[in-house]
């Protein structure tokens, strides 16, 4: 008989089941860890952990933020976004940004030991879809270009001490996290294939490589499992690991399993299930170890958790600790001081990694580089504007597009920013007030001499900001209104608002940190507090000078304009938000229409977090994107407009040409989905590894070289301009004859190639880029034909070959010798995973309309007399009956047999003991699920 329904609780790990070994602690972990009583064991377990005298351990903690430099510790370098890293293409320039940014870590914790060793950086989930609000944290839509790019970053921060570490990365945020919205409810679906191919290799290039020592689990469910008790994909990446992996908590995410996840769960049950799963320091409750410590205490004397748990978690929080020197009293950095934070020498590569970040995606006509001795200026919400992001550092200086155009000559004139300068009338008031600001920056209604001039910025999506010559408008405090903020910013923004427009033109202001409306009390100061637009106080809008006007006029005055467009990095998509939609704001395309209906030479500089969807008219012009640059941006896109820099960026993602190209945002089954740049069939406005630069090059491909670790590109690249050419060669590949095989990048080498020169380049694509999972024998096969394509981006293909190489042949499901598991499938429809264990386990059940089909193909039945399929009774909240119809079909197509329950257990289809290959098509409808395929 086979275990159908096998128990909620299985109480396996990694060590209990025979899984795959992982490295042992060392002997001084172990030391360490036997001088601790029990209670300093526990006391490991928690982000924030105090001194232990017991083995002479200082206070430590997990999570020092150090996504594109050192977060939240103060005045650090500011180096581009991450997504802006991936532009580069360049790892050995992202290993140097990573040294810089680990110095600087380290040189804060000598300075004051409260900083921390242990980084959270790299975030390495690919780029599945633009709308996700955490794109600017990742390096591309592609996962090898990440995983290369992230092991680079990682290096950097590690550094070259052949024993000690400068600093721990760790490696967020495992895994199929794209969605914010409803992030810690939402099931992401990742069937096999997609895993394995696509979403693992961005976490396992850099542990493979040793340069990360700790993992974060995502907020997300993984197949209808919380990330953080999905115990076979924290096996998997500590599989990957030559030395031992520590596992940090995403922030309150052990929380949200008895909250949200798994709420038949208490606290004490639903920690046990976290730690026993893998993960070795919860965060949650900030700086409070207590509620962690009691619940987890509580977990050990009910016997849900056991002493060895909570060793082995302890264990690998010392290896982690000893990474960096910490346990052998020996500090190979304790000579880096506070002149390493934000100095010159790192802000010289702020500056050259945010140019090498910058991608010029349209140059028509020879428009671009701009004459920097000739006339411009600079208009637009961004032009005078440096942004940061919420895993920014504190700048230590900022370079605007504005400024840098500044210094070019006093031919420039001053930047305008296209919004409107408004006053906001209080409806109704007699005698007339307007809303104003005192000397402490209070707003209050205040008559017309006193009013203050409103700087309005439309963001989109009715989300406005209001900037008096004091500072934004926003909310301290959550209810007092101030004109004091000098940028949008904070977990929850204060400093925005929505407007709702009433029949007779006036206004009400929601203010949407808060959720409630401006009104005025008694004696007239504006505050937040009004819980609906009704009882909300109403203005009205009176435009002092337009914005378009202000732009138009400047426009005049100059040879070229440059339209600095983009995003707010808190605005409109960030964590816990998705992106509404994928366009622009409306108001910044009617500003390009405006200049350019007045006949301005408009070059557009879009500096964003991610991709848009671009109106024709828009994408024609001149056109530049940089990512959120830092303290440099400025001198990073006018250096590349005026020539004074070459060209590098290439795009990391593709920007697509229609928002409905881009897909589900919440559907991860990217092979059915055809959805990435893998499997979409849609050709991007602008594809993966676009990038224009000011020389003209032509290639040669003369062929591929099949050698023994891999295939052979060679190129050449040779310029026929006066100018410098940097040019990213990428080489594409599909397997051919194989069903929904991607089309992917297998490799890529950047070449500076001189005036006038050329250069020869090789392309190395070792055979596991070429291979593709096999769900029937839970690994790697190998097609032996391959399209290879030489390209310049995704789309612009210069040479292409069909190539055969030593294949690797796929297997056969042979359920005799090992049941299928049921997520093992060829395809599916109208199903979904979910757990059947704590910890482990899946099964398929229906979705959405209460039923669908799943098909197995590759069965061998060799000596079977029965198939059986193992069913369990499932949720009652799928709707229908329950019924599963099976159906074995034979190699030319007919149907051998077919069976058909609605009741749990075992459904047996009796088979002739043929070698087949036999396809199986399975269709389940209503609350039941299939948990395996075995033969008898």
């Amino acid at each position: 008989m086979v275990d159908c329904n096998p128990p909620a609780d299985t109480r396996q790990d990694p060590a209990r089941r025979g899984a795959p070994n992982v490295t042992e602690p060392s002997a001084r972990v172990r030391a360490v860890l036997e001088a601790l009583d029990p209670a300093g064991r526990l006391h490991l377990l928690h982000q924030r952990v105090p001194a232990l005298a017991q083995a002479d351990l200082a206070a430590f903690h997990t999570g020092n933020e150090a996504l594109h430099g050192v977060a939240w510790l103060g005045r650090a370098t500011v180096f581009c976004q991450a997504v802006g890293l991936g532009a580069t293409w360049d790892a050995a320039l992202v290993r140097r940004v990573g040294e810089a940014v680990g110095t600087e870590a380290r040189a804060m914790h000598n300075g004051d030991p409260e900083v921390g060793l242990n980084v959270w950086a790299p975030v390495v989930d690919p780029l599945r879809h633009p709308a996700w609000g955490r794109n600017e944290e990742g390096y591309s839509e592609d996962p090898h270009l990440t995983a290369e790019l992230a092991t680079a970053y990682a290096a950097g921060m590690k550094g070259d001490h052949p024993r000690w570490w400068r600093v721990t990365p760790t490696l967020k945020h495992l895994c199929a996290y794209n969605v914010e919205d409803h992030r810690d409810a939402v099931s992401v679906q990742v069937p096999p294939r997609v895993l394995h191919e696509y979403e693992l290799p961005a976490f396992l290039g850099p542990l493979r490589a040793g340069v990360v020592a700790a993992v974060m689990p995502s907020y997300n469910l993984v197949n209808g499992r919380a990330a953080h008790l999905s115990a076979d994909l924290l096996d998997a990446v500590r599989a990957a690991c030559p030395h031992p992996l520590a596992v940090v908590s995403d922030a309150y995410a052990p929380g949200n399993v008895f909250r949200v996840q798994r709420p038949e769960l208490d606290e004490a049950e639903a920690f046990a299930l976290v730690v026993r799963a893998g993960v070795d320091s919860v965060t949650e409750d900030d700086a409070r170890p207590g509620p962690t410590l009691r619940r987890l205490g509580e977990a050990l004397d009910r016997g849900l958790l056991e002493q060895a748990d909570v060793d082995r978690a302890a264990a690998r929080v010392l290896s982690l600790r000893e990474l960096t020197g910490e346990l052998d009293e020996e500090d190979p950095w304790a000579d880096l001081g506070a002149e390493q934070v934000a100095s010159a020498e790192h802000a010289a590569l702020a500056r050259e990694a945010a140019t090498a970040a910058v991608v010029v995606l349209n140059a028509p006509g020879g428009t671009l580089p701009l004459d920097p001795a000739a006339r411009t200026g600079v208009v637009g919400p961004l032009a005078d504007e440096v942004l940061t992001d919420w895993y920014s550092g504190s700048l230590p200086y900022r370079v605007s597009v504005a400024d840098a155009v500044a210094e070019l000559g006093p031919q420039n004139p001053p930047s305008v920013s296209g919004d409107d300068t408004v006053l906001l009338r209080v409806a109704g008031s007699k005698p007339a007030r307007w809303l104003g600001t005192d000397p402490r920056s209070a707003v209050r209604a205040v008559p017309r001499a006193a009013a203050t001039s409103w700087q309005l910025r439309d963001w989109g999506h009715g989300v406005l900001t209001f900037r008096a010559p004091s500072g934004l408008l926003g909310s301290p405090d959550g209810r007092a209104l101030h004109a004091s903020a000098q940028r949008v910013g904070g977990w929850e923004v204060q400093e925005s608002f929505r407007a709702e427009p009433h029949p007779d033109g006036t206004v009400s202001l929601l203010h949407t940190g808060t959720g409630r409306w401006v009104h005025l009390r008694p004696d007239g100061v504006a505050e937040v507090g009004a819980r609906t637009a009704q009882t909300a106080a109403r203005f009205e809008v009176v435009v002092l000078r337009s914005g378009l006007d202000e732009a138009a006029r400047l426009a005049e005055q100059v040879d070229t304009v440059v339209v600095a467009l983009g995003n707010d990095p808190h605005l409109n998509g960030r964590e816990t938000a998705d992106r509404p939609d994928l366009r622009l704001p409306p108001r910044q395309v009617e500003l390009v229409r405006t200049l350019r209906a007045g006949g301005a030479h408009v070059v557009v500089v879009v500096v964003s977090s991610y991709p848009y969807v671009l109106d024709d008219d828009v994408a024609e012009l001149p056109l530049l994107w940089s990512s959120h640059g830092g303290q440099e941006l400025g001198h990073a896109v006018v250096d590349v407009l005026t020539g004074a820099a070459e060209p590098r960026g290439r795009l990391p993602q593709p920007w697509p040409r229609r928002a409905e190209d881009a897909g589900d945002r919440f559907d991860y089954d990217l092979v059915t989905a055809r959805q990435t740049s893998w499997w979409s069939p849609h050709a991007p406005r602008f594809p993966l590894g676009h990038g224009l630069h000011w020389s003209a090059t032509s290639w040669a491909a003369p062929g591929v070289e099949v050698g023994p670790d891999g295939l052979r590109v060679p190129v050449r690249v040779e310029t026929t301009g006066g100018r410098p050419a940097p040019e990213v060669v990428q080489v594409y590949g599909r397997a051919l004859g194989t069903e929904a095989a991607p089309r992917r990048l297998l490799g890529h080498v950047r070449v500076d190639v001189a005036p006038g020169g050329s250069a020869e380049v090789t392309v190395e694509v070792p055979w596991e880029r070429l291979e593709l999972w096999d769900v029937t024998s839970d690994g790697w096969w190998r097609p032996a034909r391959h399209r290879v394509e030489v390209a310049r981006s995704a789309t612009d293909v210069v040479a292409a070959f069909e190539v055969e190489v030593p294949g690797r042949p796929q297997g056969l499901h042979r359920p005799s010798v090992r049941p299928v598991r049921a997520e093992c499938f060829s395809s599916w429809s109208g199903l979904e995973l979910v757990g059947t264990g704590d910890l482990r386990g899946h099964a398929l059940r229906a979705s959405g309309a209460g039923s669908g089909t799943v098909r197995y193909d590759r069965l061998d039945l060799t000596g079977a007399r029965a198939l059986v399929l193992c069913l369990r009774p499932g949720s009652p909240l799928v709707p229908g009956p329950a019924s599963v119809r099976a159906r074995l079909v034979d190699a030319h197509g007919e149907e051998r047999v077919a069976a058909a329950t609605a009741e749990p257990g075992e459904l047996v289809l009796a088979v002739d003991g043929g070698a087949g290959p036999y396809e199986l098509v399975v269709e389940l409808a209503g609350p039941l699920e299939l948990v395996e395929l075995a033969a008898r």
